[in-house]
């Protein structure tokens, strides 16, 4: 009798173990991607005194820089959440964006949120392009009849004209 009370407190224990361990799967996975924002060192960066070398030795290189027109650098921060067999999810994000006059020199700091952010939701089920809609039969029978046929030419018939002679 005593076994099988100690073999049902080992199931039950082994039951609670497993349980634990799968619910721990469970959790959503939190990422940080970009750049750590300071604010005590963006904040520090200052219309007309900064420029791009004290600006690059307070904040360090930005995410990326403008390639055309004015200069701006920006600085890309993104909090992300993941639940279990979900994608990647924005919840958080700032962007700092510095723009540069032509000497050098800082013009302008701004900063972005949330809400720059645009939701897209595709339509998986139907892609919509250019050309014909055809069946499955015009895909797979459309080019019988076509091989060898010069492209613009009509034979004796009214017909395409083939490569053999006379025309056949």
């Amino acid at each position: 009798m005593r076994e099988y009370g100690r073999m049902k407190r080992l199931r039950a224990v082994s039951a609670l173990a497993l349980l634990a361990l799968a619910a721990g799967g469970c959790a959503s996975i939190r990422d940080h991607r970009g750049y750590l924002i300071d604010p005590a060192l963006t904040g520090s960066v200052q219309p007309g005194i900064d420029n791009r070398m004290s600006v690059e030795r307070a904040l360090g290189q930005p995410t990326f820089k403008s390639e055309f027109g004015k200069q701006i650098w920006y600085y890309v921060s993104i909090d992300t959440r993941q639940r279990p067999f979900k994608r990647p999810q924005a919840k958080a994000q700032n962007v700092l964006m510095v723009s540069f006059d032509e000497k050098g020199n800082v013009a302008n700091v701004e900063r972005r949120g949330m809400e720059k952010v645009v939701a897209l939701n595709p339509d998986g089920h139907k892609t919509p392009t250019l050309g014909r809609n055809r069946s499955f039969f015009e895909d797979l029978f459309g080019n019988i009849g076509s091989v060898g046929a010069v492209p613009g030419q009509m034979g004796p018939g009214g017909g395409p004209q083939g490569s053999g002679p006379n025309g056949s």
